[in-house]
Order: structure tokens, then C-alpha cells, then sequence
């Protein structure tokens, strides 16, 4: 099971020594959350950011593009050296185009469904993905309450893994913490994007500890 401290909660004037604190806790993957301001109501991170932790960070750069026209993105966060880009199934028409040009870069691909997309949407792609991610908030802000009714759409996945032998990740964002990661793990989550509930917390390493423990 892996933690994916979203550094959309940590504080910018010391990215660095933010990072390095959730890697002294066990981090290896690191969730990017990237907003447009026109897919979702908010503007983060860009490739410049991306670029400028990658010298800084073995971990695996996990980048959200919660884009409009994510072809157009897509080869920046690439050369920025991101490991896994994901994309929306909603922002898009040619969802097989947008895979093949992020794996023909010899990177990780996902697709992402907002809580309002049914999951058998993506029915069709499963075989040619590297990761799910299931938003279990509307995407766009840090800081929600979890949807329960994500975990169906976890649940179906687990089962087209099991009976159709897919090897994609499921990943979950949004409003996770140890009550509501042990639901997730029970339904079938195996990527966890965990951020102010890290980063906001007063003692951050008991917090990943508590969130760790309910996964493992």
C-alpha cells in the first residue's frame, strides 16, 4: 500500500524541507495536484514546480492534471520529469491518444473520474492502464469531507482487477484519514493521496503513523 503526500498542503516558502520530512516518514510517491483555474475553479502547480523538485526527490512524481486540453500539458510535466501523469476522463475525447503519448515516454498513465462519473465509464481503457484515481471530493480544493459513495466505484475496480486480470493501481484522493483510509483499504484502494490531514496535522509523523497503520 502506498501514501501519496499531496503537496498541494505543504507549505511552498520550504518545499523542500517539506518533502523531506514526509520521505523521513516512509514517502516515496509524491502527489502533484495540477489545476487550471478552467477545468476546476483553482490555479497550483505547474511544470516549473515540477521541474525544480525533481533534482531534489528520488519519490515518485504522481501528477493530477486537472486540466482543460491536457495534450497540451501533457509533454511539459514530461520533460519536468514526472513518473505518472493522470489525466481526467471528463477533460477529454481521445482518451487512447492521451494514454499512448504518456507511455510511449516510458511513464506511468492514469485516468481520473470526478464523484459525479460513473466508473463504468472507464470500462473500455482498463486494460491499457497504469492507475485509476477515483476523486472522492469535487476536485479543484484541499481540505473536503470524504464522498462514501466513492467506495463503489473502488469496489468495481477491485473486481475488474480480479476477474479480468488488470494490473492498474487504484488510487483515492480527497478527505482521507485513518477512518476513512481503513474503508478505502477494505474496498480495494491501493494509492492513498493524503494532504492537509499530513501536512495540516501538529504532529505530522503521528499522523502518518496512525494513517500507515490502517493500511498495512
Amino acid at each position: 500500500m502506498i501514501i501519496a503526500p499531496s503537496i498541494l498542503s505543504a507549505d511552498f516558502s520550504k518545499l523542500q524541507s517539506e518533502i523531506e520530512e514526509v520521505e523521513s516518514f516512509g514517502a516515496h510517491w509524491l502527489h502533484v495536484d495540477v489545476m487550471d483555474g478552467h477545468f476546476v475553479p483553482n490555479m497550483t502547480i505547474g511544470p516549473v514546480v515540477v521541474s525544480s523538485i525533481r533534482p531534489k526527490t528520488k519519490s515518485i512524481l504522481d501528477c493530477h492534471l486537472m486540466v482543460n486540453e491536457p495534450a497540451k500539458m501533457i509533454p511539459w510535466f514530461l520533460r519536468a520529469g514526472a513518473d505518472v501523469i493522470t489525466f481526467h476522463l471528463e477533460a477529454v475525447e481521445n482518451v487512447t491518444g492521451h494514454l499512448q503519448m504518456i507511455r510511449e515516454s516510458g511513464k506511468k498513465a492514469g485516468v481520473s473520474i470526478k464523484p459525479a462519473t460513473p466508473v463504468r465509464s472507464l470500462e473500455p481503457f482498463l486494460g491499457d492502464l497504469d492507475l485509476v484515481l477515483v476523486m472522492s471530493v469535487e476536485p479543484g480544493f484541499g481540505g473536503q469531507g470524504f464522498m462514501q459513495e466513492s467506495l463503489e466505484k473502488v469496489k468495481w475496480l477491485a473486481e475488474m482487477k480480479r476477474t479480468k486480470g488488470h494490473s492498474f493501481l487504484i488510487e483515492i484522493d480527497g478527505g482521507i484519514n485513518p477512518v476513512t483510509a481503513k474503508a478505502c483499504r477494505a474496498a480495494g484502494v491501493e494509492v492513498f493521496v493524503a494532504g492537509s490531514s499530513i501536512f495540516g496535522a501538529k504532529d505530522r509523523k503521528k499522523a502518518w503513523e496512525e494513517l500507515e497503520a490502517v493500511i498495512r
